[in-house]
C-alpha cells in the first residue's frame, strides 16, 4: 500500500523516483515501497535503481547464501529459495532489532540475483550519525531500521551532487526514533 500511495503522490507532484530505497530485514519495509516501481522499471522500462538496505550486523543479501531454507529457527516452515544466514543464525544484540531475520522475501532475493536491487550493508555507528543528522535538518529522529534507508538516502544525494547531477530519491522512513531515545544519547556519549 506504500508504494501505491507513494506512486500517486509522485504523480501528483509531476515526479518519478530515479532511486528508491527502502531497508530489509525480511523484505516486508522495503517491498512495500519498492515493488510498484519495480513494475515500472521491468514492465515500462523506466530507469529506476532499487537498494535495498541492511545492517552489517545481520547481512543476508550482501554475504547470505542462495539456496532454500527454512523461514524460522525451528525448521518447521516449508523451504524457501531466498538469500540466508541459515536457519540457525543468531544476530549480535543491535538497535534495529527489525533487521535481525536470517532469510530474506524470495521475492526480494530473487530481484537480487536478477541485479535488478542492489544491497548494502551500514554498521550500527553510521545510522546513529545518520540519524541525527536527519533530526537536525528535518526534525523527525527516525528509528533505527529506517536509518539505514535514510543513511542510503543522503549517501546517494552527496553522489549525485558530486556529480553534478539531479536524482529524484525516494525512501522509506518507516518508523520513529522516540523508543530508542536513550540508545542514541548512549551512541552520542562515545
Amino acid at each position: 500500500m506504500i508504494g501505491l500511495e507513494a506512486e500517486k503522490q509522485m504523480k501528483e507532484l509531476g515526479a518519478s523516483p530515479d532511486i528508491v530505497i527502502g531497508c530489509v530485514g525480511g523484505g516486508s519495509n522495503f517491498s512495500g515501497l519498492a515493488f510498484p516501481f519495480v513494475r515500472k522499471r521491468i514492465k515500462e522500462g523506466q530507469e529506476i535503481r532499487f537498494i535495498a538496505v541492511e545492517p552489517e550486523a545481520c547481512p543476508t543479501l550482501t554475504r547470505g547464501d542462495l539456496r532454500y531454507d527454512h523461514g524460522d529457527s525451528a525448521g518447521l516452515t516449508p523451504l524457501l529459495f531466498m538469500y540466508t544466514l541459515g536457519k540457525d543464525f543468531v544476530s549480535p544484540p543491535i538497535h534495529a532489532g527489525g533487521l535481525r531475520y536470517h532469510g530474506m522475501a524470495p521475492l526480494v532475493s530473487h530481484l537480487v540475483r536478477m541485479g535488478v536491487v542492489e544491497p548494502r550493508a551500514y554498521p550500527q555507528e553510521k545510522l546513529f550519525q545518520t540519524a541525527e543528522i536527519f533530526l537536525k535538518a528535518e526534525g523527525i529522529l527516525p528509528a533505527p531500521e529506517s536509518s539505514h534507508a535514510v543513511a542510503a538516502a543522503i549517501d546517494e544525494a552527496l553522489k549525485a551532487k558530486e556529480e553534478k547531477k539531479e536524482k529524484v530519491i525516494l525512501f522509506n522512513l518507516s518508523g520513529h526514533g522516540f523508543l530508542d531515545i536513550s540508545s542514541f544519547q548512549r551512541n552520542a556519549k562515545k
